[in-house]
């Protein structure tokens, strides 16, 4: 994979804004309609380096950090929220977790693909009854002469269908709970692993949302990521930095939904709707303060625990009040299946859900600010 020569968000930002102008958003009616994306949208999204953002050169990456992706995956969800989501937890929570996690054998058989964008990467934490309170997995492994046996199901499980590789975890004792549960690397076509279902979902339609079934999978000793007992710590850490990949995503949306209303309320401006452009604007800066706070904290190498739930948790809530209000102005033409407004707020209504819903966001923030 080339090169691109960015160095900067700015000049990241343009590559995305480029791409998402010119390849997705032409698109993103037939993807939404479809709940597909086009067969060369990889391929073209390898070209950019988009898929190796964040990731060390010496393994195929780009280079640059957080910074640089909210500014792509913000780019991308003006475009589509299903292409932005894919590439987020691409490289949020299975790429990242590797270049930090991995030994250098792992980085050299799995990253250097990823980082290329030859391969593509799913996250497989949540299961049926098991969501926010994921030091209760039910999916087990057991110990083999070198190596692991894994069986369990996974559910909603982003790129799953496409992936070449998954990020699994699993416990070795349901009653160990956190110190039970380790992580580990599974190529998707190993043997006993299944999609079972593409769940129809009311937005972000064209990324894959599936349910996984492990049965009797045999794993070699080194497809353990870190230590035994180490998966929960592996697995929080990766969705604090995913939450700030998600929370730029959701700030695409609200920007493409508050672009939209300030189109609609030009063409027949009157004082009502001068107040809601101007309160949709007000929630967009706020959430793209918060947003850019994160990844600037994360950049520098400081705690940013407490700005990933908040950047979440108002750009979502952004998401969804601008997009809505949109509706609003627009009027009964833009409920209509396949009208850009409609289908804004179908993508934003799910992102108050992903890696981390709403109310885990607010009890995460009231822990740290006042204590458990």
């Amino acid at each position: 994979m080339p090169q691109t020569g960015a160095s900067s968000p700015k000049e990241w930002r343009s590559i995305a804004r480029a791409f998402a102008s010119e390849y997705l958003s032409p698109r993103a009616e037939a993807i939404d309609r479809s709940d597909r994306l086009p067969d060369d949208t990889i391929p073209q999204l390898r070209e950019t380096g988009i898929l190796g953002l964040g990731i060390s050169p010496r393994w195929g990456g780009q280079g640059g950090d957080a910074r640089d992706l909210v500014a792509v995956l913000e780019e991308l969800a003006v475009g589509s929220a299903a292409v932005a989501t894919m590439v987020s937890v691409h490289l949020s929570v299975c790429s990242h977790p590797i270049e930090t996690w991995g030994t250098e054998a792992q980085k050299e058989r799995y990253l250097r693909g990823l980082a290329e964008g030859k391969q593509l990467g799913a996250f497989g934490l949540t299961e049926p009854g098991v969501g926010s309170d994921a030091a209760h997995l039910v999916s087990g492994y057991q110990r083999r002469e070198n190596g692991f046996v894994l069986s369990g199901t996974k559910m909603f499980i982003t790129n799953a269908e496409t992936a070449d590789l998954l990020l699994l975890f699993a416990t070795h004792d349901p009653r160990a709970g956190a110190q039970g549960i380790s992580a580990f690397l599974v190529p998707r076509m190993t043997a006993g692993v299944s999609i079972a279902q593409r769940m129809d979902k009311l937005g972000i339609r064209g990324s894959e949302t599936t349910e996984i079934l492990l049965v009797g999978v045999q794993l070699p000793a080194e497809a353990l990521l870190g230590t035994e007992g180490e998966g929960l710590r592996i697995a929080l850490g990766s969705l604090t930095s995913g939450r700030v990949g998600i929370a730029a995503c959701a700030l695409g949306v609200a920007r493409a939904a508050f672009e939209e209303m300030q189109s609609i309320a030009k063409k027949d401006p009157t004082d009502w709707k001068r107040a809601i452009v101007a309160n949709a604007f007000t929630k967009l800066a706020a959430a793209r303060a918060l947003v850019e706070r994160a990844a600037e904290l994360k950049a520098a190498g400081k705690p940013f625990e407490l700005e990933s739930s908040a950047a979440k948790l108002v750009a979502s809530r952004a998401a969804v009040e601008i997009a809505s209000r949109t509706i609003d102005l627009a009027g009964p033409a833009s409920v209509r299946s396949g009208a850009r407004p409609e289908r804004l707020l179908r993508d934003a209504r799910v992102f108050p859900i992903v890696e981390g819903t709403t109310e885990i966001q607010e009890l995460i923030l009231g822990r740290t600010l006042i204590g458990r």
